[in-house]
């Protein structure tokens, strides 16, 4: 078996490098003090493992109340919860504020959590020349340490916009530390010139040798350096400011300029051009495996640019699985998601010339659609046979059906979540899978830079990258070898054709919740009632009916960013409120 770092030292993080609240920020004590933990080449690099172990904080799927997590709140998914105390539930209802921000479950980990870490750095940094490692290495971990600093603070600025930069100061316990945010502008540069310095200094991805898998790489610099710059250049943050007067400065660049998505192309396009990284494509074991297979694999895998590593495990079963598999049943998709994914010639299932059939909705679709969702009939393992047999998801079915009297039941929506699952395991079975959860992978990088480029009224050379997209998907070549994209789009079309076929490609993937934001479309998109797929079974026979969720989702033209929580506020006057709060 691959000898993964990430995994070998996480042993060593949580025996021995739990610590005081004085440089731990409140960690349970084992004894352990500054200098027995930077005196001991082990455990100094644990040190900087347990910052990497929190890098899947917002992808996490038990992020909120070991269950919840911000897809839920989006127009992609329904929450198996509707306590109003449940952070999910206080996202997608709009009664966020920045008191229950800070004081309901997990949210508070917009704030606390990248901040946290962002100290865990600057004390690993200001600690790490009197390590015993060697020079070499001391070098590396600086850069490493560095990287993971500009991926926590990423977080903050798709969340909040500018956000008060710290710097390497570490701030003790009896510190008073009243800090200003800083703009906008100077939030996305600092980040940017943080990973192009790391990036000149951190090894290529196949340069590490086999323990140090899953460390960040000069590839992982870059691909986050497009990430930081497609959110800059975005509506939300390029002259669409929601703030008015000098906050605008603060959460925004002021005014609209295209050479902000032009940079963010060029990032994109960078880290293309090192030819590091591929799709996984498998069209021959079946249309699309490659897409399926691509979440199963840890090492090698050559879609993967930052991951979070994982041992053997059932962790998306134990929470999408339906309650016949043994799941959670968290997040179920919604029936606007389901249409969302196209049909097998790469059509919209709402363009009259694509075969869709309402009578018959699951047929001939894009392979991603039956590898990311359990509709009714879709062939799953059992442990009552030990062979896949259906999960039935009609009106009244045993187990996993939805009840359309209520508008409740095992699914509230028609569906399952398959996304990232192995179909050859269940929740209740003894079955563990391969698996890292998918940070960034390439396929992230493709959609950003056929967007930017778009946006720069370059449409021609977005093609492309979709192009590979859609036929790694398994979708049909057609007689143009367009794979289903219509040719010669305007700006406004193909940008409509992107975020939909972002939507499709990186569902569940810690995206949409930032995407509605960013794009200014969750006012749109993300009020209302969410859709439900009602089957009626009737001998052999179904009969398909749309219908509305129970549960209001209300989006306030404040949420598209998120509250500074009031106990930052009221500790520090310099600190501004983001408007609306």
């Amino acid at each position: 078996m691959k000898k993964i770092f990430i995994i070998l030292a996480f042993v060593i993080v949580y025996t021995s490098c739990k610590k005081s609240t004085d440089f731990l920020d409140g960690q349970a004590s084992t004894g352990e003090t500054e200098e027995s933990i930077f005196t001991d080449s082990v455990k100094t690099i644990g040190f900087l493992t347990n910052i990497y172990s929190g890098i899947g904080y917002s992808f996490n799927k038990g992020r909120f109340s070991s269950h919840g997590n911000t897809e839920m709140a989006t127009d992609d998914a329904e929450y198996a919860y509707s306590g109003v105390g449940q952070s999910a539930v206080i996202m997608y209802n709009g009664t966020i504020s920045p008191n229950n921000f800070f004081s309901q479950g997990a949210v508070p980990d917009f704030w606390s959590t990248p901040y946290a870490n962002i100290r865990k750095v600057n004390l690993f940094l200001a600690k790490l020349p009197g390590t015993p490692l060697s020079a070499p290495l001391k070098t590396r971990m600086a850069a490493e340490a560095r990287y993971l600093r500009a991926w926590y603070y990423h977080f903050l600025l798709i969340n909040f916009g500018g956000v008060p930069l710290i710097g390497n100061n570490v701030y003790g316990i009896n510190d008073v530390i009243d800090l200003p945010r800083s703009s906008f502008q100077a939030s996305v540069d600092y980040v940017v010139g943080e990973l192009d310095a790391v990036a000149a200094v951190l090894p290529a991805p196949t340069e590490y040798a086999e323990q140090d898998f899953g460390r960040a790489t000069r590839g992982a610099c870059l691909a986050l350096k497009s990430r930081v710059l497609l959110y800059a250049a975005s509506p939300l943050f390029n002259g669409g400011s929601i703030a008015t007067g000098a906050l605008a400065a603060t959460v925004s660049y002021p005014s609209y300029n295209v050479s902000y998505w032009q940079k963010a192309a060029a990032a994109a396009e960078a880290v293309i051009n090192t030819n590091y990284y591929s799709l996984m494509e498998d069209n021959v074991t079946a249309p699309g495996y490659g897409f399926y297979n691509t979440f199963l694999k840890r090492y090698p895998n050559t879609e993967q640019i930052f991951a979070m590593q994982r041992p053997t495990n059932r962790d998306f079963e134990g929470y999408y699985n339906p309650p016949s598999r043994g799941g959670a049943k968290n997040s179920q998709p919604t029936e606007q998601l389901a249409r969302s994914f196209p049909m097998k010639n790469g059509k919209s299932t709402y363009d009259p010339t694509s075969g869709f059939v309402a009578s018959n909705p699951y047929v001939n679709r894009d392979p991603r659609f039956g590898y990311s969702i359990i509709y009714n009939g879709s062939l799953y393992y059992s442990t009552t046979t030990g062979t896949k047999i259906a999960v039935n998801t009609f009106d009244g079915a045993a187990s996993d059906g939805y009840v359309s009297s209520t508008k409740t039941g095992p699914t509230t929506t028609g569906y399952y979540s398959r996304k990232m699952c192995d179909e050859n395991i269940s929740a209740n079975s003894s079955f563990v899978t391969e698996r890292a959860w998918p940070l960034m992978r390439y396929a992230e990088i493709l959609l950003n830079y056929a967007e930017a480029i778009n946006e720069t009224g370059q449409t021609a050379l977005a093609y492309p990258k979709l192009i590979a997209i859609r036929k790694r998907a398994g979708i049909d070549a057609g007689a143009d070898g367009m794979y289903g994209i219509k040719a010669n789009m305007s700006v406004e079309e193909m940008r409509a054709f992107i975020q939909n076929e972002r939507r499709i490609e990186l569902m569940n993937e810690d995206h949409r919740w930032n995407d509605i934001r960013r794009w200014k479309i969750a006012e749109a998109v993300n009020n209302g009632y969410n859709s439900a797929m009602i089957i009626t079974k009737t001998g052999n026979n179904f009969t398909y009916k749309v219908d509305n969720t129970i549960r209001l989702h209300v989006f306030k033209p404040q949420n598209y960013l998120m509250p500074i929580p009031q106990v930052e506020i009221s500790k520090m006057p310099s600190m501004v409120q983001n408007p609306g709060y």
